[in-house]
Parts: structure tokens; C-alpha cells; sequence
């Protein structure tokens, strides 16, 4: 709902700065991932525990993401954009400068509070942008994600290579800045305010069961899948979500409005997004490591080349994303989602069946990030269409939730495969009283990768079954 009419120049400046906002945030997760390796060796640590550096920054989003949707359709979607922009930007400025994985972990939970920008951009969207327009507007933002992915992935492992790192937080650091500047100045308030209560129950609820739901994962290889400390988490975690549940469909101030789930495309575009977003992960997870571990763990290349291997998936996001909106605009959501989850799992089956050679690896990313824009553009059109505009912030804020979910469990999934099945590598030699021994570490093995992507299949399966049920005239739903 608007106050003031808008100018189609000030409803062009809004959509170029929400989108460059999830340029930036995307672009600064990007550049972490060709950097896992390096993470590995820097700290001295597992698979496991580096999956928390991309693990605590998702549930931590995840919250922030539930809770400031909400408070945005209350005290305005442009403050809480611009506070939660700072609060990313201070985070950023100390990643650089962390010197154990502890201290990179705690960053990026502090960091991933910014993650929220996201789907307020989207709501802040959704309020500007006539109904009509909407598929286009919705199509560039995704698009800039693709392109944020892209720059992440190139220019972040060319950083990591040559400076380190750390300079892949240092270099965000003045553009983070310079958007929020603009945003201050260029973006309107229309957000029509009111006056609710801070579910911080139920965001506690959610979050608990979470961080214990993702630590079972990740943690079950070291502790044992049947010891009482695992068994006892995942029941704590069931129980937290069943209570959750109940509270949040009997509280008044609910942050995740079970009435808006009701909705059947609502409901359902958040589980689709849910599967999407662990399918990407997966991928992204995976996929640097598969590239530059040594062999016959791996291909041995470096962290810059792994990054320009991925960079062609990255492409293909940026076209398919347009070619969903036009989809869309012609027929239906409801067709976009169902064109990528089918380019998707072929993507998926041929990682699983075929990645013995790079050019095999190229082919097999491009069919995986095509299909996630195709289904991405597709989910959040679905969503939005489907939802009363003073209910956008909420609505997007509980999408990012669900996807968040999937984006938590994919590197937990595959990082705890990744530890369980290895093969002993040679990475040096060492003389000990004049005996000659080889120096060997445990790298991931084929299994790994074959559960992997094939968990990845399911998730798409599970995918399809349930967009089918999704209404074809999601205007209508």
C-alpha cells in the first residue's frame, strides 16, 4: 500500500538499489564459498565445523529475516532496512579480522542479522511496483543475485588467491557504505505503520530448534548417530518445532502467521523455496571442494579456477531469470517452477552420474543454476501475488525463513558426508630418524559426492510434488 504516488524515475531508482543490495549480500556469501578449502587448511579444522561459517550466518538470517519482516510492516520497511544495513556493513568490516574459526563463526551470526535486507528489498519492491510490472521487477532482483553470485564467485577466489581472505570482507566494506547512503537518500517511505508486539517466544522457539536440529546434523558422524547426546537433540528439536507450532497458530502477535500458511499457494511456495534453497547449497557447498581437493580425492585446481568453473552457472542464473518473468507474464508461475525443478534434477543427475571431467562439471553446474532462477523468480511471484500487500514484509520474511531452513541443512548434510566418507590423500613427505614417510590426510571420496547430489535429486523430487498442488492463477489463490 502506498501514501504517495511515485514518479516511474523514483520507482526505478528503488528497484536499481533493492537489487544492488542483494548484489552485495550475495556477492559477500559468494566469495566465502570458493574459499572453503582454504578455510580448512587455514584453521586447521573439518569439513563439519567449516560448514557452521556458512551454517551460522543462515540460521542467524533466518531469524533476523522472521523477525524484522514483521517489525518492517510495523515501524517501516526503509528503517529497518537501513538498521539492519548497518549492522551488516559493522559485521563485514570485522570478518577481515578474525584469526580462528570461533571468531569467524560469532562474525558471520552477527553478519547474517543483515541477511534480513532481503526480503524487505522484496517487500519494498512489492510495494512500489504496479501489479503488472511486478514479474519484471521481481526478475531483475533475482537476476542481480545471479550476477552478485557470479562476481563473488571470479572476483572472490581471485582475492582469496592472491591477497587472502580476509580481503574478500575488506573490499565490501566502501560499497556496503555507498548503499546505504543512496538508500537513505533516494529510497520513500510507504510503508503504512502500525502498532503490534515482538513475538520473541516464538523466534526463540524457532531458532533453538534450529541451531539444535543443524547441530545433530553436522555433529552426528563425530558424536554417533545413536548416542543419547544426538537422539536427545533431534527429539529437543521435535519438540521445539511441534510447540512452536501450536504457539505461534494461538498467539496473537505470531511473527509466522499461520493464517498466511493457510493460504495453499502461500503454504506451499514457502516449502518449494525450502527444497530450492537446500539444492543450491548443495551445489555450492560441495562443488569447491570437488574442484580443488587433491587427487584422486578431487581435482587439485586452484581456488581462482574453481571459481571461474562455477562462474558459467552463474550465467546461466542471470539469463533464466528475465526468461522466468516472461513465463510467468504469458502463463504461469505455477510453469516457471516446474521448468526449473525439471532443469534441475537433470542437473543434479548428471553431477551424480557424471563429473569425472571438468568440461562434464561445467554442464552439469550451468543445468543446476538455471533451474534454481527459473524456480526462484517463480516461488517469490507466486508469494507475493498471492499476499495482501500490508502483509508483504511479513510474507517474505517467513519465504526467507523456509528457505534459510534449506540453506541450513545442505551444508550440514554435506559436510557431515563429506567427513564420513574419505580417502587417504598424500599431501607431502616428512624423514623421521632417517625414514622416509609419506604424509597422508582424509579427503572426501566419490560416496560423498554420489549422496550428495543424490539427496540433491530428492529435493527436487520433492519439489515437484509439491508445486503440482500450487493453483495455477496464483493472482487468485
Amino acid at each position: 500500500m502506498q501514501e504517495t504516488p511515485m514518479s516511474k524515475r523514483s520507482i526505478n531508482i528503488t528497484i536499481a538499489l533493492m537489487a544492488f543490495s542483494g548484489l552485495l549480500i550475495i556477492y559477500v556469501e559468494t566469495m566465502i564459498v570458493p574459499a572453503i578449502p582454504t578455510f580448512i587448511k587455514d584453521f586447521h579444522t573439518t569439513y563439519t565445523n567449516v560448514s557452521w561459517i556458512l551454517t551460522a550466518y543462515i540460521i542467524s538470517g533466518t531469524v533476523s529475516a522472521a523477525i524484522f519482516g514483521k517489525v518492517a510492516d510495523i515501524v517501516g520497511k526503509k528503517k529497518i532496512f537501513l538498521i539492519l544495513g548497518i549492522i551488516y556493513t559493522v559485521a563485514v568490516s570485522f570478518g577481515g579480522f578474525t584469526h580462528t574459526l570461533d571468531e569467524l563463526i560469532a562474525v558471520r551470526a552477527v553478519q547474517g542479522l543483515g541477511f534480513g535486507m532481503i526480503p524487505i528489498a522484496f517487500a519494498i519492491i512489492n510495494d512500489v511496483v504496479p501489479r503488472e510490472k511486478l514479474a519484471l521487477a521481481q526478475g531483475i532482483m533475482s537476476a542481480t543475485f545471479a550476477i552478485g553470485s557470479g562476481i563473488g564467485l571470479v572476483l572472490g577466489s581471485y582475492i582469496t588467491e592472491t591477497l587472502g581472505w580476509q580481503w574478500d570482507f575488506h573490499t565490501a566494506i566502501p560499497v556496503a557504505i555507498i548503499l546505504l547512503v543512496l538508500v537513505y537518500i533516494y529510497v520513500k517511505e510507504n510503508t503504512v505503520t502500525g502498532k503490534q508486539k515482538i513475538d520473541f517466544a516464538g523466534v526463540a522457539m524457532l531458532g533453538t530448534g534450529l541451531v539444535l536440529l543443524i547441530f545433530g546434523l553436522s555433529e552426528g558422524q563425530h558424536y554417533g548417530w545413536y548416542s543419547h547426546l544426538i537422539i536427545g537433540i533431534f527429539i529437543l528439536s521435535f519438540v521445539l518445532f511441534v510447540t512452536f507450532t501450536y504457539f505461534e497458530s494461538h498467539y496473537k502477535y505470531a511473527f509466522i502467521d499461520m493464517k498466511l500458511l493457510k493460504k495453499r499457494n502461500i503454504f506451499l511456495a514457502n516449502i518449494v523455496g525450502l527444497f530450492a534453497m537446500a539444492a543450491m547449497y548443495f551445489l555450492f557447498f560441495t562443488v569447491p571442494t570437488l574442484l580443488q581437493d587433491p587427487s584422486p580425492s578431487g581435482f587439485g585446481k586452484t581456488v581462482f579456477i574453481s571459481g571461474v568453473i562455477l562462474f558459467p552457472a552463474t550465467i546461466m542464473n542471470m539469463i533464466f531469470a528475465p526468461v522466468a518473468a516472461k513465463i510467468i507474464k504469458k502463463r504461469s508461475a505455477r510453469l516457471s517452477i516446474l521448468i526449473g525443478l525439471t532443469v534441475d534434477v537433470i542437473g543434479f543427475g548428471l553431477l551424480y552420474m557424471y563429473r569425472a571431467t571438468i568440461p562434464e562439471i561445467l554442464v552439469d553446474t550451468m543445468f543446476v543454476g538455471a533451474g534454481i532462477s527459473m524456480m526462484l523468480v517463480g516461488i517469490i511471484n507466486v508469494l507475493l501475488t498471492s499476499t495482501p500487500r500490508e502483509k508483504a514484509g511479513e510474507a517474505t520474511g517467513m519465504n526467507t525463513v523456509f528457505r534459510d531452513i534449506g540453506m541450513s541443512i545442505a551444508p550440514a548434510v554435506g559436510g557431515a558426508l563429506e567427513t564420513m566418507y574419505t580417502v587417504k590423500v598424500t599431501v607431502g613427505v616428512t624423514v623421521i630418524d632417517g625414514i622416509l614417510y609419506k604424509i597422508q590426510e582424509p579427503f572426501p571420496d566419490a560416496t560423498a559426492y554420489n549422496y550428495i547430489y543424490l539427496i540433491g535429486v530428492i529435493f527436487v523430487i520433492c519439489g515437484f510434488i509439491f508445486t503440482a498442488l500450487i493453483k495455477k492463477n496464483s493472482a487468485k489463490s
